[in-house]
């Protein structure tokens, strides 16, 4: 390292205060930023639960499945996953379709319970079934609840 000229001007050393200040100034920015980050999530998700209890299924959502089920297909499946929401959107928060037990349809709500019905009214007329499944398991506790089509040939 350089020794400075002699009788020239020093570097200024800020101080062990001004050091602290400015780490403190650094993490009340980067507080507000996730704070900031927090709030935007919040409504985001305030939305998505409002839309979900309150909204409809709609032409978009149904073009959406249709979508869906026609690349499966081209795939060559015989099934597609045509929908999906949290497990504690259900009334036993997923118990039910995670155990298989009958009557789990009857703790579905808002927009799951309108797809479940569509199925029934409009799907299984025409020979599609209807799976019901935990899809991830966070922590070991059920997530979220995802709807499977089906379309499989029956078995003779």
């Amino acid at each position: 390292m350089a020794k400075p000229e002699e009788g020239g001007p020093r570097p200024p050393i800020e101080s062990a205060e001004e050091l602290r200040k400015r780490a403190l100034e650094l993490q009340l920015v980067e507080l507000e930023r996730a704070e900031k980050i927090n709030a935007r999530q919040a409504a985001k998700h305030a939305e998505f639960v409002e839309d979900f209890f309150r909204k409809h299924i709609g032409d978009n959502e149904r073009a959406v499945i249709k979508r869906l089920v026609m690349k499966a297909a081209a795939d060559g499946k015989y099934e597609a996953m045509v929908y999906s929401f949290p497990s504690s959107f259900c009334t036993d928060s997923g118990r039910a379709i995670n155990n298989g037990a009958q009557g789990w349809q009857n703790t579905l709500q808002g927009r799951a319970r309108e797809v479940y019905d569509l199925f029934e009214t409009v799907a299984r007329p025409q020979g599609y079934s209807l799976k019901a499944m935990v899809i991830n398991f966070p922590e070991g506790i059920p997530g979220d609840i995802g709807f499977f089509l089906g379309w499989e040939p029956p078995v003779e």
